[in-house]
């Protein structure tokens, strides 16, 4: 699950509500074979339904900045 804190996380058993999917097909070719498999995205895990229940707002990773700047010396 994407942008859910290291902590929180889903297991076999549990019943998974996903309100308002986008489903995508993939397709990456590596070394002369292709890969092809469906993606669900939602935009939170705080949207999902788990047993009955949404989760905590501790299931959402906080934010992180990442900078890069390629043309800076080394």
């Amino acid at each position: 699950v994407y942008n859910a804190a290291p902590a929180w996380g889903v297991t076999v058993g549990d019943a998974l509500g996903v309100p308002d999917p986008v489903l995508t097909q993939h397709q990456h070719q590596h070394q002369g074979q292709t890969f092809s498999f469906l993606g669900i995205r939602v935009s939170s895990p705080l949207s999902l339904v788990v047993n009955g229940r949404r989760p905590p707002g501790s299931a959402l990773a906080p934010p992180r900045l990442a900078l890069s700047n390629p043309r800076a010396p080394l």
